[in-house]
């Protein structure tokens, strides 16, 4: 057997690649849209990817079934309950897949979503313990699959954790202790609370080691997973109603136009974001006036659909190089916006430094010295919930990056700024929305919540 694990570390996202030496028959589950990587693993094993499997509508990023289909002739498939709107091999409860010696079994697991499968896989058809088990996103390690994402449209969080229950219990829990477990997603992703960073496990210690698969009635199963839920990304929704669809493909390999200045600030001015892509230092130093910073380097895709709505337009301004980069990383979560992006950006800032602002980044002695001399200051944790509860810098508001342009209403833009996250990725995000708006003196901490709370304990441990 050929098993492979493709894992995303900025979507937190996994995908899997199965096939039977023998036969050179293959399958590839919950495939990303980028799909260069399935097809080059294909053709160095000299096997053929003839099915796509999709464990379930993912919400989280924009799958790659369509563009997989379309370079290798392989019907798609999803579990029988689901209804997308395109043509695709429904599955059905108990199934069986031969590629050769290598099977699979199909197993209706709903919960996270209705239509929700798992993927049971035996090396041989008469083995008794499977080798592993792809659990989508139904169970994962150290947790299960949140039951109240929008995808589930017409479901309610209680119906879909009562058939979670049953799922985990009934279907997964029945499998031995020995099947290995992989999971649709690691830590950091939005589709689940308390999600390890393994990447694999097993049935066994799941079961001893899981908060959601110890003995509890089904009641208390449904307040666990149900409680301390964050609100998801506006774009999740936008992916599962996108997945479901006959939409556009992706061209991996196609660059996004070059454009002038005057080009973006014409795009601009219609709407478009000017999204800037360098790392917040770089950005601070400079950059196009009422741009949007998004660092590249850190979970880029999660945090742009969490602040650019999915039908707004997208100019980059990015390193050199990067610029395609960016493009497909925007479109594994379905942006296909992008304009094109700013050439030769160094040369404009020195051509144009009239468009060109700087960002305020204080150390956490210049920060505590406004505190002390500017009564007007208002301080803005942009941490989630989960985070705050376990402390703040007083006074502060809170308000979350995925909700600021929302919320940002309740603040008052004439009076100077600081915003703060955990380490200063989030807290550049969201001062440079907050100089979009139109706030006039804004700036953020540099370490973050953390260098304010490590300054606090050594002042302590002095006096």
């Amino acid at each position: 057997m050929i098993f492979e694990q493709y894992y995303l570390e900025c979507l937190s996202q996994a995908s899997y690649l199965i096939a039977d030496e023998t036969t050179g028959r293959a399958i590839v589950v919950d495939p990303r849209r980028d799909v260069g990587e399935y097809l080059e693993s294909a053709q160095a094993h000299h096997a053929t990817i003839e099915l796509i499997i999709e464990t379930h509508f993912h919400a989280d990023f924009l799958s790659g079934h369509l563009e997989l289909a379309a370079a290798t002739g392989a019907e798609i498939a999803f579990g029988g309950r689901a209804n997308p709107e395109f043509v695709a091999r429904a599955l059905r409860d108990g199934e069986r897949i031969a590629l050769g010696q290598v099977t699979l079994e199909i197993r209706e697991t709903p919960g996270h979503t209705p239509e929700s499968i798992s993927i049971v896989v035996y090396e041989h058809p008469d083995d008794t313990v499977p080798y592993g088990v792809l659990t989508g996103d139904t169970l994962f390690i150290g947790d299960v699959g949140r039951p109240d994402l929008l995808s589930s449209v017409g479901t309610t969080s209680d119906e879909l954790a009562n058939l979670l229950y049953d799922s985990l219990r009934d279907k997964l829990m029945t499998l031995p202790d020995a099947t290995r477990l992989f999971p649709g997603h690691g830590a950091g992703s939005a589709c689940g609370k308390n999600l390890s960073s393994e990447l694999s496990s097993t049935i066994g210690d799941q079961r001893t080691g899981n908060y959601a698969l110890q003995p509890m009635s089904r009641e208390e199963f449904i307040q666990v997973v149900t409680e301390g839920q964050t609100a998801p990304p506006e774009y999740f929704a936008y992916d599962a109603a996108r997945n479901r669809e006959a939409h556009q493909l992706l061209s991996e390999h196609e660059h996004p136009a070059a454009m002038t200045v005057d080009n973006a600030r014409e795009h601009a001015r219609q709407g478009a974001i000017l999204l800037d892509t360098r790392d917040p230092g770089a950005f601070a130093a400079g950059s196009l006036v009422a741009s949007v910073n998004v660092g590249l380097d850190g979970r880029f895709a999660q945090y742009v659909g969490s602040v650019v709505h999915p039908d707004e337009k997208v100019v980059l301004l990015a390193e050199p190089g990067t610029e395609l980069e960016a493009k497909v990383r925007l479109a594994r979560i379905g942006y296909d916006h992008v304009v094109g992006y700013v050439e030769n950006l160094y040369e404009v800032f020195q051509e144009h430094p009239e468009l060109v602002q700087t960002g305020s980044r204080l150390t956490i002695r210049a920060f505590e010295e406004r505190r002390r001399t500017i009564s007007a200051l208002q301080v803005v944790d942009v941490r989630n919930p989960t985070e705050t509860d376990e402390g703040s810098i007083p006074g502060a508001s809170m308000l979350p990056v995925p909700r600021l342009r929302d919320l940002m209403q309740a603040l008052d833009r004439s009076r100077p700024t600081v915003v703060f996250c955990a380490g200063g990725y989030r807290s550049s995000i969201a001062a440079s929305l907050l100089r979009r708006a139109g706030f006039e003196d804004v700036s953020d901490i540099l370490g973050g919540y953390d260098a304010w709370e490590s300054a606090r304990t050594r002042q302590a441990a002095i006096t």
